[in-house]
């Protein structure tokens, strides 16, 4: 009786044992199953944020590691299969992936969505897609760009500023070499140098996709009786009823609306600003969607340029601006400059819906719109020079 019994303990004990080992290998097996997948992939050119480059012949590179092979692969350029295996290199020894993947491609200018496809042999299927942008022959564009800048710090009768014509630099430095904009700044110009400067660019020739950007910062007023806002230059009088020597918007509209550019945007970061657009002025006191990716970076630009345009915008509506810190910029000015400096994304060109988007959060609430022989769906572009 007693052998019996420790028997049938010994045989408890095995199962017991046996039971536990089943139990823990079981969770081994679950584990596996789920925290690990049997292919993951990365991109090694481009990167998973997509970059811009200027040459059409691209090598796609993707890291791929494998639990059970592969058994198929495809490149896919903007949904059209890339054909064949032509061009196609897989890499066995690398000490980051199982298997290093590279593909020889084609782009065309503008956005190439690039994507690859694995099928392993136990038909588990895993994909990754990136975009490259082609930006090349947007210098073979026949157009010019030019920027004509108006800053005043120092006044003969009203109250100096610290900010305008450090801004004004700063922005023209950008356009120059960002840009490859013709600059001419004018710092703290009279009222008759800047109309002397504004009759000089209407004697100008344009070709028909030139742009000209204009930029006024300092001083504004406004003249409640007369409904009336104009720009403070620096021999403007403090009392001068008559405000002759101030240069008013309704000149300074007719004067920008004459220059011969097809495509004019005036910028002016200056109190009053927003007047300028005669339905602000009677007012009381107190982005866009462009379906772009399938055009070509010429062709997109070329479309802005398709209509006569004439916009503004300003750093506040029928009030006050600051002029921020010494040295700092002023919010708008900064705003401005932060638009400018992220480049236009990846298409390399920074349309005004894509900077009004930088300015919208900015207290006072700039104003934007056309004037004068403004077309509709005309537009302004700045594009990154190559």
């Amino acid at each position: 009786m007693k052998k019996l019994i420790f028997t049938i303990a010994i045989l408890f004990g095995c199962f017991s044992a046996w039971s536990q080992e089943t139990e823990a290998t079981s969770k081994e097996v679950f584990i596996d199953l789920t925290e690990k997948k049997p292919i993951t992939m990365v991109w090694v050119t481009p990167d998973s944020d997509g970059f811009t480059v200027t040459e059409a012949n691209f090598v796609a590179s993707v890291g791929v590691n494998i639990q059970y092979g592969i058994k198929n692969i495809n490149f896919s350029l903007n949904g059209v299969p890339v054909s064949g295996s032509r061009g196609l290199k897989i890499v066995e020894e690398n000490e980051n992936f199982d298997e290093l993947i590279e593909q020889e491609i084609v782009l065309k200018e503008g956005n190439n969505l690039v994507k690859v496809t694995v099928v392993d042999n136990l038909e588990n299927v895993e994909f990754i897609e990136s975009t490259v942008v082609l930006a090349v022959a947007v210098a073979k564009l026949n157009r010019n760009d030019y920027a004509l800048l108006f800053a005043t710090d120092n006044y003969d009768e009203w109250g100096d500023l610290v900010n305008p014509v450090n801004d004004a630099k700063t922005i023209a430095k950008e356009l120059e070499e960002s840009y490859g904009y013709k600059i001419e700044l004018v710092e703290n110009p009279t009222q008759e140098e800047v109309i002397l400067r504004l009759r000089e660019y209407a004697k100008k020739s344009y070709l028909p996709n030139d742009q000209l950007f204009i930029f006024f910062a300092g001083h504004g007023q406004f003249d409640d009786l007369l409904g009336q806002g104009y720009i403070v230059t620096k021999d403007s009088k403090k009392n001068d009823n008559a405000k002759t020597s101030y240069l008013s918007h309704s000149v300074l509209r007719n004067v920008i609306d004459n220059i011969p550019s097809q495509h004019t945007f005036l910028a002016m970061d200056v109190c009053f600003g927003g007047t300028f657009d005669p339905s602000i002025a009677r007012a009381g006191s107190r982005g866009e969607d462009d379906m772009y990716d399938e055009l070509s970076t010429n062709e997109f630009i070329l479309r802005k340029l398709r209509f006569k345009t004439r916009k503004y915008l300003t750093s506040g509506g029928k009030q006050y601006v600051p002029d921020g810190r010494p040295g700092m910029h002023s919010p708008f000015a900064r705003k401005f400059l932060e638009a400018l400096r992220d480049y236009g994304g990846r298409d390399k060109v920074l349309t005004l819906t894509e900077l009004y988007g930088w300015l919208d959060r900015i207290n006072p609430e700039p104003k934007a719109g056309g004037f004068g022989t403004d077309e509709p769906g005309s537009d302004f572009v700045f594009v990154v020079k190559n």
